[in-house]
């Protein structure tokens, strides 16, 4: 139910308050349960002024130069007249929990720029590196009037499908050198990828970059599209002179009007909305079973047994699935 204050926040943020989407974030990203139950009455205030940016994951390898990337990249989508909001979802540190790699010191110049918005979020362990909370925060991106937000997601891996959950179109960076790189990353994440960037295509790597290039290129070939009416595409780029970048903003551009016109951004939401709901209910059960008083009981006997194998890890979810069922009843 909507407050006075919740629709100062929701002006506030619709009206371009930094700060007060800043705060927002914070308060959605917060994990006590009279801060969740105020963003939820936020986000419903704020779900009609979102949906209308262009949604952009974007992945790597360690060392490929990811932030370099996106800086560039979005200084350009900036001088085309867009606002940018990055999403970047830090490593957690193991003890704490908090973001370690600090995004904003590594993208200095679009950090300072008054039409990009950059938020480093904690991956708190999550498939794939994406926050449970970043969904929320794009929304609230949205509704602050930044019409391009892209996801930086940690690392390569199978789990980073997990950002396809997020996003309309998934960009992935690799290094030149392809070779033995290309054999040893996943075909999962390679089929998932509407669009493939090598990085660092300047100086002495320009000719192994675009080696690179044709053969993931080829690769691509011999992969079946995700849908009908896009085909994936390699590009060459260089952020740090810049070369390609056009490019690659251009062919964003292209895939978002191809598929908009197919009907299939819309569709993609509309999964992406059910799938974020069936993902809400698998958490919020699996953190109040945790809170149970009746599980909390038997826990530490059930878990002994797991660990020493007289009792299948199977059977111990049963036994306390049963337990908290019991004690909800």
């Amino acid at each position: 139910m909507s407050t006075p204050d919740t629709d100062a926040r929701v002006a506030a943020i619709r009206g371009g308050d930094r700060r007060a989407l800043a705060q927002a974030i914070t308060l959605i990203e917060s994990t006590r349960g009279d801060h969740r139950a105020e963003a939820e009455v936020l986000l419903d205030g704020l779900l009609p002024y979102a949906g209308k940016a262009i949604r952009i994951g974007i992945s790597g390898a360690p060392g490929v130069g990811k932030s370099t990337f996106i800086e560039t990249f979005g200084l350009h989508v900036i001088a085309h007249g867009h606002r940018l909001a990055v999403l970047a979802v830090d490593p957690s540190s193991a003890l704490g929990g908090g973001s370690i790699l600090g995004d904003k010191t590594r993208m200095e110049q679009l950090s300072r720029h008054a039409d990009a918005f950059i938020r480093p979020s904690p991956s708190g362990g999550t498939l794939g590196g994406v926050a449970r909370r970043t969904r929320e925060a794009l929304h609230a991106c949205e509704a602050a009037g930044f019409d391009v937000v892209i996801v930086e997601t940690v690392g390569v891996g199978q789990s980073e499908v997990a950002v396809r959950d997020l996003v309309d179109m998934f960009v992935l960076l690799v290094a030149p050198g392809g070779g033995d790189e290309l054999q040893g990353i996943k075909r999962g994440i390679i089929e998932i990828a509407d669009l493939l960037v090598v990085n660092k295509a300047d100086g002495g790597l320009a000719p192994q970059a675009e080696m690179t290039r044709a053969q993931y290129q080829s690769a691509l070939y011999l992969l079946r599209p995700l849908s009908p009416h896009w085909t994936p595409t390699v590009l060459a780029a260089s952020a740090i002179e810049g070369t390609g970048v056009p490019e690659v903003w251009q062919t964003v551009t292209a895939y978002q009007k191809a598929m908009a016109e197919a009907g299939e951004i819309t569709d993609r939401r509309s999964s992406q909305a059910l799938a974020w709901m069936w993902a809400e209910i698998s958490e919020t059960l699996q953190a109040r079973l945790r809170d149970s008083a009746t599980v909390a009981d038997q826990l530490p006997e059930i878990e002994a047994r797991v660990s020493d194998g007289t009792l299948s890890p199977t059977a111990a979810a049963l036994q306390l699935l049963q337990a908290f069922l019991s004690s909800a009843e």
